[in-house]
């Protein structure tokens, strides 16, 4: 990446303003020293900013960056000495949003340990399975999950939250260095269709990665943030990258609730939300506060934001929604920006500094604008491989996205779906999206989703699932009608099924196997 560009859009969030030249000086040394990992980034916001408030959890718990730092580096120790755990081993990290997850993560990561972040949404089966495959030393967990780990082997140590704090109040004191080996976060994919797989995140060799997003994303040094997205989640854990980047404070819920999101979002005065789109569109379902929040950047990601949302949410709460199209695999390709949302928005936007994108055809050649094709991309973020020792098609330093998408002739790209979503019926290709953003518009509808189930005659044929808006109701054949006015004929769900709500896991992508499950 060019330093000119890095430069200009550090000078710009912030990051190069002037400071007290000891601190500047201990802030460089941290990184020289620890590097770009999670260690390295908390050592150089304590470094420049010791006494900043650094996280804020939901019961009011504030701790600073130089507290945050020493918590951290006491569980280190503590998991070092006690537990036996050392450089290449690997822990489980089963919690939600709160301190003690970006302890024990921070404390993995200064010993050159990896950290498995755990989905919350597991069941006691998949978490056995986790834990066997990704071979875990040793799982923390927050209280709550205290039933779902009781089938886990014996031998496998677990700290639950008060063994935790004791660790940290305990611990002995000693120097931390270097390890030989960075620590690598392991995020588990999010296993809508079968079980989840370890994909490790590579670390950071610079700044490249901070300013791709900074530069499209207009977040500053100082930022106060919250986080609603789960941090064990791809998009969580970038939000929590970049704060410690911009030296931001966060706060942080355990839960999602959009009321006591709005709350905590004013009495904070947070400058920025990082969410899911589920979660936006959960806070349009509330009165919106009154003064509304500060906010200057709601930034979303982890799945297509349903047609409509986007004006409408923007309509209440100002020009601030950014959407960033990516994956576990591949972090970002594409981010979509106000002005993009407004003119439409459905778009995922345009590919940041840095990024290549390509859409390409079954023979790997470039398909033309407008023209259906699978995504790939290359940036400096891309995996490297999942724990089992597999890895996805790539081609010419770009990896596969496993979605399907179309790059209009200004550069906007658009995500039809995942290529193995795609329903054929009757010979007919038809993307589900489509149709969801389509019956998402009407206002009866609270959420939608189209999948693809057997017919005798046709191959597949579509079955809609709607989620009402409470105390609404639609005719099925009023469903299909409305359709049928808006795209062809093959694109009107034979099969229109009412919901009380949508299967989401915990990161909002709606469970299509569970949907299936009407059909036996």
């Amino acid at each position: 990446m060019d330093l000119p560009f890095v430069v200009t859009t550090l000078t710009r969030r912030g990051l190069l303003s002037p400071g007290r030249p000891i601190r500047v000086a201990s802030q460089l040394n941290a990184l020289r020293r620890w590097g770009w990992s999670l260690a390295g980034e908390l050592r150089q916001a304590a470094a420049r900013d010791p006494g900043r408030t650094a996280v804020i959890d939901e019961h009011g718990a504030e701790l600073t960056y130089q507290e945050l730092l020493d918590r951290a580096e006491r569980m280190a120790r503590a998991l070092r000495t006690g537990f036996g755990v050392q450089a290449g081993d690997r822990i489980g990290v089963l919690c939600r949003n709160h301190h003690g997850l970006i302890e024990t993560v921070v404390a993995a990561t200064l010993l050159g340990v990896d950290a498995v972040l755990v989905n919350t949404g597991l069941s006691a089966a998949q978490l056995a399975t986790v834990a066997e495959e990704q071979r875990l030393r040793l799982l923390a967990h927050d209280d709550e999950f205290a039933e779902r780990v009781v089938g886990l082997p014996a031998d496998l140590p677990r700290l639950d939250e008060h063994a935790r704090e004791e660790l940290v109040a305990v611990a002995l004191p000693g120097e931390l260095r270097p390890p030989e080996r960075d620590g690598r976060i392991i995020v588990l994919t999010s296993g809508t269709t079968g079980a989840p797989k370890g994909a490790r995140r590579p670390t950071p060799n610079g700044f490249g990665p901070l300013v791709s997003i900074i530069d499209r994303i207009p977040l500053h040094t100082r930022d106060r943030v919250m986080i609603a997205a789960p941090i064990f989640h791809t998009w969580g854990f970038a939000a929590l990258q970049v704060c410690f980047a911009l030296r931001a404070t966060i706060v942080l819920h355990r839960r999602f609730d959009p009321a006591a999101t709005l709350a905590a979002l004013v009495t904070h005065r947070c400058d920025a939300l990082f969410a899911v789109p589920v979660m936006v569109q959960r806070l349009m379902e509330v009165p919106p506060p009154d003064p509304r929040p500060p906010l200057k950047v709601v930034a979303v990601s982890g799945s297509a934001l349903p047609g409509g949302l986007a004006p409408r949410f923007m309509d209440v709460y100002g020009d601030v929604l950014y959407n960033l199209y990516g994956s576990t695999e591949v972090s970002w390709a594409s981010i979509a920006g106000p002005a993009d949302l407004r003119a439409a928005p459905t778009t995922s936007g345009r590919p940041p500094h840095g990024t290549r994108l390509r859409i390409l055809d079954a023979d790997g050649a470039p398909v033309p604008d407008g023209q259906v094709g699978r995504i790939f991309v290359g940036n400096e973020m891309l995996f490297e491989g999942y724990t089992s020792g597999a890895t996805r098609p790539s081609l010419d330093g770009l990896l596969d996205t496993g979605d399907l998408g179309r790059l209009t002739a200004d550069g906007l790209l658009f995500v039809d779906g995942r290529a193995d979503d795609m329903i054929v019926s009757g010979g007919e290709n038809v993307f589900p999206s489509e149709v969801e953003n389509l019956l998402a518009q009407l206002p009866q509808v609270r959420e939608a989703a189209v999948i693809g189930v057997p017919d005798p005659e046709y191959g597949q044929r579509l079955a809609a699932f709607l989620a009402l808006h409470p105390g609404e109701t639609l005719d099925p054949e009023a469903v299909r009608e409305y359709v049928r006015h808006y795209l062809a004929r093959f694109s009107v769900p034979r099969d229109v099924v009412f919901v009380k709500y949508l299967p989401r896991n915990a990161t909002g992508k709606v469970l299509t196997r569970e949907l299936r499950r009407y059909y036996g």
